[in-house]
């Protein structure tokens, strides 16, 4: 397969990691060879429930008994979507109650910024330097790292940059600015918290002159901070919300939120102010359904601190660990340099335990493991870390 995926597959990188996937379970993936990974990076953040969870894979196969795409998003009444909608509206302050499900977090990126100026009738976009939002062209031009931009420009216009927990930056939100949309947690940048109430004194410079707060929730949503949502452990709450990723229960999915009345202006003037095919697919909501009841009606939000507690204890004052950033079970282990990194990601692969990358940050470890991962896994997949860190 290897010779056939690099001849007919489009690639992303020079060098993928290219491991032939066989099965998954659980926190572990096996190779066509028989070899078992324990699964540290969970998809990117995406897989929230492990891999193959029973509930999910039921939710499932129960729904295509029933019917898979049978309209495009938002013309039939459809109980997969309606219910999912409903259990995520349950999950946060009652103004944040209208929701629009799509495809993907790029697509709720799309959807949110395209909200924003269709409810406050301005165009410019407030961003963060080195934030990732997602992939388009419209993610693309919110997402402040010019070296990922350059290639593909001329992207969206009126877009201004601001530097995330810099509160001298909050003057260039103005009357013109339709919305400042931030990562709760800034990702590629290296698993940044707000630091000194920040977000919360984004959201009053912009109560104070008319713009809206979107929130990108993609990583840091669906219980992985220890809240179901990031912006919860903050002191703040958005005007729209992004979330992805572990919202599907390892299947591709996305969703916008805000209030009635302002998701309300897309639906005319003109009618059709977004507009998706597949978005909400039945299939897929029942996936992020089931997602969202073993995740609200278990103890796992409340057992990622905890597990993010024995994490740090297995790193504490560790000579070769600079710092540890991030919340609940999205971490980065912080290192001396990107080589160091890379190697410590490779030597640990071999080694069973699987790692990854932050786009913007090379120093970094990505350490965000499926929220169900078993204390003893935990140990495991950090003493394999240990044993090479402590071979530098």
């Amino acid at each position: 397969m290897k010779e056939d995926f690099f001849k007919y597959q489009g690639q992303t990188t020079p060098h993928p990691l290219a491991i032939e996937i066989s099965h998954a379970k659980g926190s572990y993936i096996y190779d066509s060879n028989g070899k078992k990974m324990l699964d540290f990076v969970a998809g990117v953040s995406a897989n929230s429930l492990g891999h193959n969870h029973p509930k999910v894979n039921q939710a499932i196969k129960s729904q295509l008994d029933s019917y898979t795409h049978v309209m495009v998003y938002g013309e039939f009444i459809q109980k997969p979507q309606l219910e999912l909608c409903k259990a995520l509206a349950k999950t946060l302050p009652k103004e944040l109650s209208s929701v629009y499900i799509v495809n993907s977090g790029t697509e709720a990126t799309e959807g949110a910024l395209k909200l924003a100026k269709r409810f406050t009738n301005r165009s410019e976009i407030i961003a963060a330097k080195n934030a990732y939002h997602g992939n388009t062209q419209g993610a693309m031009s919110v997402c402040g790292a010019e070296q990922q931009n350059r290639a593909f420009r001329p992207l969206i216009p009126g877009i201004k940059f601001i530097e995330f927990n810099n509160e001298l930056d909050l003057d260039k939100i103005t009357s013109k600015t339709a919305a400042v949309i931030l990562e709760t947690i800034q990702g590629g940048a290296g698993f940044i918290e707000p630091k000194n109430n920040y977000l919360a004194k984004v959201k009053q410079r912009c109560e104070e002159i008319g713009a809206l707060l979107i929130l990108d929730e993609i990583q840091t949503g669906i219980g992985r901070t220890g809240k179901f949502w990031g912006f919860e452990n903050y002191n703040v709450n958005p005007d729209i919300i992004i979330t992805g990723k572990g919202l599907g229960g390892g299947m591709p999915i996305g969703a916008f939120i805000s209030s009635f009345d302002i998701m309300n202006c897309l639906k005319e003037n003109p009618k059709l102010g977004h507009i998706t095919t597949f978005g909400g697919h039945p299939v897929i909501a029942s996936a992020g359904l089931a997602t969202v009841k073993e995740i609200t009606s278990t103890n796992l939000i409340k057992e990622a601190l905890r597990k993010e507690t024995l994490i740090r204890n297995k790193f504490k004052n560790h000579s070769a660990i600079k710092e540890i950033r991030g919340k609940g079970l999205m971490l980065a282990l912080i290192v001396d340099s990107p080589g160091i990194a890379s190697k410590i990601i490779l030597n640990c692969l071999d080694k069973g335990l699987i790692l990854f990358w932050l786009l913007f940050e090379g120093s970094a470890i990505r350490i965000t493991p499926p929220l169900t991962i078993s204390d003893e896994e935990i140990n495991e997949g950090c003493d394999i870390i240990l044993n090479e860190l402590n071979k530098l």
